[in-house]
């Protein structure tokens, strides 16, 4: 009885994080990426929401940010830190084929089709977790 109050709570949670997000626009996100993720969103959930909460997909998981840093440097990107990011802000207006607890796999424009990981999501290396590192 208690998993399934516990997992109607994390529905509840999906879908309010979204209504929290649609009011303001996180700091250092620009606004369409952020409209973006609110449409993706909104998708995503109409359509794997029950899913996601019973293969144990988080806020977290979904709609999860990089912290910003004390002092950013003038070109930090939340979104360019792909281990700190969650799906919905990914999408990019691409559509969800299949989601298992660990992967969501998502369709290209060209028909290839890319593989989220949940967990596990590497940085981009030694230089450090930012594009703007290779610059």
């Amino acid at each position: 009885m208690r998993a399934a109050a516990n997992k109607a709570a994390e529905g509840c949670r999906l879908e309010l994080t979204l209504l929290a997000l649609a009011k303001k626009c996180p700091a250092q996100i620009d606004e369409a990426p952020w409209l973006q993720a609110l449409a993706d969103g909104q998708r995503f959930l109409a359509r794997w929401g029950q899913e996601a909460e019973a293969l144990g997909w988080t806020v977290r998981d979904l709609f999860g940010l990089a912290p910003i840093p004390d002092r950013p440097h003038p070109r930090y990107r939340r979104l360019s830190r792909y281990d700190e990011t969650g799906l919905i802000w990914l999408l990019c207006g691409r559509q969800v084929l299949a989601l298992t607890e660990s992967t969501a796999e998502v369709e290209n424009p060209t028909g290839a089709v890319t593989v989220y990981r949940r967990h596990n999501k590497p940085a981009l290396g030694p230089l450090g977790d930012s594009l703007d590192d290779f610059r």
